[in-house]
């Protein structure tokens, strides 16, 4: 099955340095596209091709995360 990759953006998180790549995924043979989740920390790569329903549930989440902990004290043990 061939498939055709779009980037869209790529990052490194700062404490672990772990890079992070998201990219559009389609297949010639048509069909729902794909958001591809790349991890990749030192040699080991972790993916997921997740549907559009998925990508966005999680990025409510993350986002929910974001807005109530972006504001809040954080502990200075």
């Amino acid at each position: 099955m061939t498939q055709h990759t779009q980037p869209i953006t790529q990052f490194t998180v700062p404490w672990g340095q772990q890079e992070i790549s998201l990219e559009e995924l389609r297949f010639e043979a048509g069909g729902l596209p794909l958001l591809r989740v790349r991890i990749r920390e030192g040699k080991r790569f972790t993916i997921f091709d997740i549907d559009p329903a998925t990508a966005a549930t999680w990025a409510q989440a993350m986002q929910r995360w974001s807005e109530q902990t972006q504001d809040a004290p954080h502990d200075q043990a």
